[in-house]
């Protein structure tokens, strides 16, 4: 079943590297078009569409929530600064938005730069006009839906609580009966059979990881509000789960965890008078988290960048004529929707990757070493196995 799953993932991951290859493709082509609809100082003509704005901006984080179908209209969201005073600042975002500057009084002014390292961030004007970063605490649109997601996962999980505390071991049905179906093949079919009697005791943090992640996947996915932000797509959003299972693997490591690291089971020559294998051991410690945090987040960046692509594609292939933006459109429309498709599927994919290898690492974390008495032995060896080695 392993090796079916796995085999399916590699033939996904695959399609999803020749779609790519083939949206940059298109893409390229339409950059002669690109280049003919600008004037001859480098500026876009009035009316022109900036694409490499557009994609960034919907990967990227904002400090309002676009309405669905409206590129200009947002839902305005809390900006939460301190000044350079020491002065905390709560205002909306809609009072800085479109170029816009919010003057907070006594001289403190707040805009969104629109270049240099602070692009697309809050910053506060000094009276030479000096940008500088304040702390910033905003609720911006990833922060906004991290809260839902965990208000959606929250819900969920009390509402199977309450249907159990009213009808008992009665099994639930439809919604609550898929959860609940879920819930049972993460923990049967990777934390006991991983974990095995400890299983128990980290199931609260891996289911939590696995339905968080599941549901900010689906949400990255919807357009409509409180869809569309691309939460995975974050990496400093995939650090943090990294450094969670970080965290939990190396406080719950016992000290067999530890000896193997410090001092593994290899030729003395690795590891005196030069550790060589400790230092690789300790280096391994890093890599496991960050390769959590890059897979999730690459996986994730990369479907979402392909479905907002092949969505430009119309806009692209607009000025061809009618026949090439028809076709353009059909083309657009149908891998779009495969693309959104084929997410849903990737998104479980990945939630149920994360969890299977933080299981994974906390197992190597908490195993301890087989042990056999002395007794066993020379009865195994007197009765059941002339051989020595079947027996150690």
């Amino acid at each position: 079943m392993w090796t079916a799953m796995w085999c399916q993932y590699v033939s996904i991951s695959n399609m999803k590297k020749v779609l790519a290859i083939m949206v940059l493709m298109m893409f390229a082509l339409a950059l002669p078009m690109q280049a003919s609809s600008k004037s001859g100082d480098g500026k876009d003509d009035e009316g022109g569409m900036n694409l490499q704005e557009i994609i960034f901006e919907h990967l990227g984080d904002a400090y309002g929530w676009e309405v669905p179908f409206s590129h200009e209209h947002r839902i305005p969201l809390p900006v939460i600064v301190n000044d350079n005073r020491g002065g905390w600042h709560v205002f909306s975002s809609s009072r800085v938005t479109g170029g816009e500057s919010y003057d907070a009084g006594d001289g403190i002014v707040y805009r969104i730069a629109s270049e240099g390292g602070n692009s697309g961030k809050v910053v506060q004007v000094a009276a030479d006009g000096k940008e500088f970063r304040p702390v910033d605490l905003s609720i911006t649109k990833d922060v906004a839906a991290l809260i839902v997601a965990a208000l959606i996962v929250l819900s969920v999980m009390l509402s199977l609580v309450r249907y159990y505390k009213r009808n008992g071991m009665k099994a639930p049905r439809k919604g609550m009966g898929a959860v609940e179906a879920l819930i049972g093949f993460i923990y049967d079919g990777v934390l006991k059979n991983t974990l095995g009697e400890k299983a128990p005791k980290f199931a609260g943090f891996l289911l939590t990881a696995f339905f968080f992640i599941f549901t900010m996947n689906l949400l990255g996915l919807a357009v409509i509000f409180p869809g569309g932000a691309n939460l995975t797509g974050n990496i400093a959003v995939t650090l943090v789960l990294a450094v969670c299972t970080f965290v939990v693997t190396n406080i719950k490591g016992n000290k067999h965890y530890w000896k193997d690291i410090f001092w593994p089971d290899v030729p003395l020559a690795l590891k005196f008078p030069l550790p060589i294998m400790p230092v690789i051991e300790l280096f391994g410690i890093f890599t496991k988290p960050a390769a959590l945090c890059v897979r999730l987040f690459a996986n994730m960046m990369g479907g979402h960048m392909i479905v907002i692509v092949l969505t430009l594609l119309i806009f692209i292939f607009a000025p061809f004529g009618a026949g090439v933006t028809t076709a353009a459109t059909a083309v657009s429309v149908f891998f779009s929707l495969f693309m959104l498709l084929l997410d849903v599927l990737v998104s479980f994919i990945q939630a149920f990757v994360f969890t299977m290898l933080s299981t994974l690492f906390i197992s190597l974390a908490v195993a301890e070493p087989e042990h056999h008495d002395k007794k066993e032995v020379e009865a195994c060896l007197l009765y059941t196995s002339p051989s020595p080695r079947d027996c150690s």
